[in-house]
């Protein structure tokens, strides 16, 4: 039995480098970064942090409490 994708990487071979979408970095959490993410830069511990993670940086790191107003 055959696997499909490696079927295809015999034809036509592995993809190319330039087809990936170019990195901006690594944030706090071990996440890429790609060109054109949103980003926060902490200018007090020089972490960089995407902007999707910034709630649980801020808890994390400072202590912030998240909560629903009652």
């Amino acid at each position: 039995m055959k696997h499909p994708k490696i079927s295809q990487t015999l034809k036509i071979g592995f993809l190319s480098f330039k087809a990936q979408p170019e990195h901006a970095g690594i944030d706090y959490y071990g996440h890429g970064i790609l060109l054109g993410d949103s980003i926060v830069m902490d200018p007090s511990t020089g972490e960089v942090v995407l902007k999707v993670n910034l709630d649980s940086y801020l808890s994390e790191v400072y202590g912030f409490l998240f909560k629903t107003a009652d």
